[in-house]
């Protein structure tokens, strides 16, 4: 008899090692189902964010973006405008711009600069069919975003491609996805049926903020105040979006404006940008064009002299890493003739200001 005859088929250690083979591919199962299940959660987010993104995208300005041009690296400018469309009962489809900021981003200097331009400054609209002086507001109903930012870039002579145009519904909706924002006051004010206390930290849901970038004649300091504010409201904001670690987070902000926000940055550049450029938003310089008050044929314009033409250049052109030019444009040539028939830039007072149709002639007698 072989007294091995009763031993098992299998040793101790066999059936353990046969076990725990069967225990590790469950569980790598397991392990590549959820790897699987994020992936295709990633992907879900990825396209919403992709297409929330996407509804805001103009094609009709589509610009060739470089590889690379949003490295966190490369310097750039962006113009953004803001419309009085979309919310407190304005039924417009297309309004004035009247919120113009020129925002450079410097990497190198890790700061970021909003350069305001105001509503009422005097500025040729570039792309007319013919010769055509309005405040700078109206260069969007007239020529969309190309006419816009054409006509802001001849003004200070400093090359805008890209912008980003938002209505008060998207501003709102926004700073609400965000769960709203931290503001001191630059001012007492009452406005819209809300309160504001000057220097007392307040926080402000979309309603309330917009409220508080949006009132004008109870500021001493009248539309100049009001850019303060607006670049209050933007720098906060900015701040509170770049704390966004997820694009899963990024998706809610995106889809939460998706509607009320025109660009023509495609969904990669901007996903760059926000991911790329939060050191740029350590600091930021807030600025504006300084104009002088005038009347042009009867209306109310802010005339922008040609030193200060030249200053905003010269600092906006540093930033984007540029040669400083010299501005020669319509509105330096209609400085000058202004000039002199006595029009006095040092003079406080509001003042008549020509505008001279002769500037395209001038402009052809001097290619010729």
């Amino acid at each position: 008899m072989d007294h091995n005859d009763n031993h098992p088929v299998k040793t101790r250690v066999e059936v353990n090692k046969q076990n725990y083979k069967k225990r590790r591919h469950i569980l790598e199962f397991f392990i590549s189902l959820a790897l699987i299940a994020a992936v295709c959660y990633s992907s879900y987010v990825y396209l919403r964010t992709k297409n929330a993104v996407d509804n805001t995208y103009d094609s009709n300005n589509h610009v060739q973006i470089k590889k690379g041009e949003f490295d966190g690296k490369k310097k750039f400018a962006v113009l953004l405008m803001g419309t009085d469309t979309g919310a407190l009962d304005r039924k417009e489809k297309i309004g004035n711009t009247d919120t113009i900021i020129i925002a450079v981003v410097n990497p190198q200097k890790k700061r970021y600069t909003l350069m305001s331009v105001p509503r009422d400054t005097m500025a040729q609209m570039v792309g007319a069919e013919q010769f055509e002086i309005e405040k700078i507001n109206a260069a969007y109903p007239i020529g969309g975003a190309k006419m816009t930012m054409n006509s802001v870039s001849e003004l200070v002579n400093v090359p805008i491609k890209y912008y980003a145009l938002v209505n008060m519904k998207g501003i709102m909706r926004l700073i609400r996805y965000v769960g709203g924002i931290n503001v001191r006051p630059t001012l007492s004010f009452e406005y819209g049926g809300y309160i504001f206390k000057k220097g007392q930290l307040t926080h402000m849901g979309g309603g309330g903020s917009l409220a508080y970038s949006r009132m004008r004649y109870d500021d001493p300091e009248g539309d100049y105040g009001r850019q303060k504010r607006q670049r209050q409201v933007i720098t906060t904001l900015i701040n509170k979006v770049v704390s966004l670690n997820t694009l899963t987070q990024l998706d809610s902000v995106l889809s939460s404006i998706s509607g009320n926000v025109k660009t023509n940055l495609p969904f990669d550049a901007v996903k760059q940008i926000v991911f790329n450029y939060r050191g740029s938003t350590k600091n930021v310089k807030n600025d504006y064009l300084h104009g002088h008050n005038a009347t042009i044929d009867g209306a109310s314009y802010q005339v922008q002299s040609t030193a200060e033409l030249q200053r905003v250049s010269n600092y906006l052109r540093a930033e984007l890493g540029l040669k400083p030019m010299t501005v020669n444009n319509n509105e330096t040539y209609q400085n000058k003739r202004n000039k002199r028939h006595g029009f006095d830039f040092t003079n406080p007072a509001t003042q008549d200001y020509n505008i001279y149709k002769d500037y395209l002639d001038q402009q052809e007698e001097g290619e010729n």
